[in-house]
């Protein structure tokens, strides 16, 4: 593995996928949909060139690059945490009474089948 060469080889697959995102409206780069294609090429092109220079993929070589190109075009795409509500109070209410009154009711089937295990 030619790390050395592999490290010269790499920047030309970020240049060709900074151009690509030239053509893509900055607001819409956390959109993956909007630039799947360019992407896919960017990595096929990291992928390529460690193989040409007999390295594996991926390797911490094109990781770090990898990651140099997300902090470069995606640093802003963070996601947006959910707000979790409760259930209005009757579907909790039922959520809860459901369980306790089957827990009930099969305590109460083994109660009455063991009083009557003497007929069974």
């Amino acid at each position: 593995c030619n790390e050395s060469l592999m490290l010269e080889k790499l920047p030309a697959c970020g240049k060709s996928f900074e151009e690509m995102m030239k053509k893509v409206d900055s607001k819409k780069w956390c959109n993956l949909t909007e630039f799947i294609t360019y992407y896919d090429n960017f990595t096929q092109c990291t992928e390529r060139e460690a193989n040409n220079v007999s390295c594996f993929w991926p390797n911490r070589f094109t990781e770090g690059f990898i990651t140099g190109i997300h902090k470069q075009f995606f640093s802003n795409c963070t996601s947006e945490k959910l707000h979790w509500e409760d259930p209005p109070d009757e579907i909790l209410i039922t959520l809860i009474l459901i369980p306790v009154l089957l827990t009930c009711a099969m305590i109460t089937l083994v109660v009455w089948c063991s009083k009557r295990s003497d007929i069974l």
